[in-house]
């Protein structure tokens, strides 16, 4: 078990608030439910004193907490599962997520997931929320992700995502054949009448999508997406709402295309591509701890590449 101690002073423009949320913004690396646990049991002092979660700041008090950092992560257990490890150090670790690996446990998934694998190969990372993961990859799509190895680490990572000084690249093979790159400006939130979908609605959230046309082919278009936002499902929706539907996704994908006369061996891939043709490709950040800007790539999967070069063959032998 990990012993925090911390001592920092009550800002002024905090005045007012209950102790509870005024810890809650003082200290984001912890949960309101944990703070309001170590302010019952004294683990939490206000100048000194023991006071309950509901009295108020006036601003300028001290608070000092000392107190046992229990398992952050009570209900996932620890198992051996292969990770593709990019990089570590004593901050964080890049890890390319391969397809159909799913990051959080969930209902129907309590085991065997990545968090599962993070705890087993970095055991430290029991104190770090969510085992360190910063942001997440849906099950079936590929690439780059960072995981925090401590709370200071997990605590300016998730402040870089929300400021978008993150830079996260992706590439796609979608079906139709775009002219152009672009922006795609349409907020995103839950389908009005199919709550397990993600939509493009009026009263969204903020959604920004930047694309490029890596090569076009006779029915599809090989792109690199860049994310300034990072909604659920955004590359996929945003994809879709512009009628170019990411090859293979189950949910947004659509009717299935194929280029006229096409070779057996490029339907039989197309219609067996069963999952979401995206790979998170690049990476870029500052280290939490040294400042430096970083980056890093991790090649197109093999499912990808032999798609490409199908298509590229079908383009070659009808020009």
């Amino acid at each position: 078990m990990q012993r925090i101690r911390i001592s920092e002073q009550v800002p002024v423009d905090l005045a007012n608030l209950r102790l509870d949320q005024a810890m809650a913004q003082m200290f984001p690396d912890y949960s309101r439910a944990r703070l309001q646990q170590w302010i019952k049991s004294g683990q939490a002092l206000l100048d000194g004193r023991v006071v309950r979660p509901r009295d108020r700041v006036l601003g300028g008090e001290e608070i000092s907490i000392n107190a046992e950092l229990e398992d952050a992560n009570p209900e996932c257990g620890a198992e051996d599962i292969p990770l593709e490890i990019v990089y570590e150090d004593a901050s964080l670790i890049i890890l390319n997520k391969p397809v159909g690996l799913v990051v959080h446990p969930a209902v129907g998934n309590r085991a065997g997931t990545l968090q599962n694998a993070l705890l087993h190969h970095a055991p430290e990372l029991s104190a770090v929320p969510r085992a360190g993961i910063v942001h997440r990859l849906d099950k079936d799509t590929s690439g780059l992700m960072v995981v925090a190895k401590t709370l200071e680490a997990h605590h300016r990572l998730v402040d870089a995502l929300q400021a978008r000084e993150i830079r996260r690249e992706y590439e796609a093979i979608v079906q139709g054949v775009m002219t152009a790159g672009g922006t795609i400006d349409a907020p995103i939130g839950r389908h009005p009448t199919d709550r397990v979908r993600m939509a493009v609605v009026s009263g969204g959230k903020l959604a920004v999508t930047h694309y490029r046309v890596v090569q076009r082919y006779r029915a599809h278009t090989w792109i690199r997406v860049q994310l300034e936002t990072g909604r659920t499902h955004q590359i996929r929706v945003h994809m879709a709402h512009r009628r170019y539907p990411i090859v293979g996704d189950p949910v947004y994908g659509g009717r299935l295309r194929m280029p006229p006369g096409c070779s057996p061996e490029l339907a039989a891939m197309l219609h067996g591509f069963h999952r979401q043709a995206l790979h998170a490709i690049k990476l870029t950040l500052l280290h939490p701890e040294s400042r430096e800007e970083m980056s890093w790539e991790a090649p197109l999967p093999q499912d990808m590449v032999g798609l490409i070069q199908l298509l590229q063959q079908d383009l070659e032998s009808h020009s």
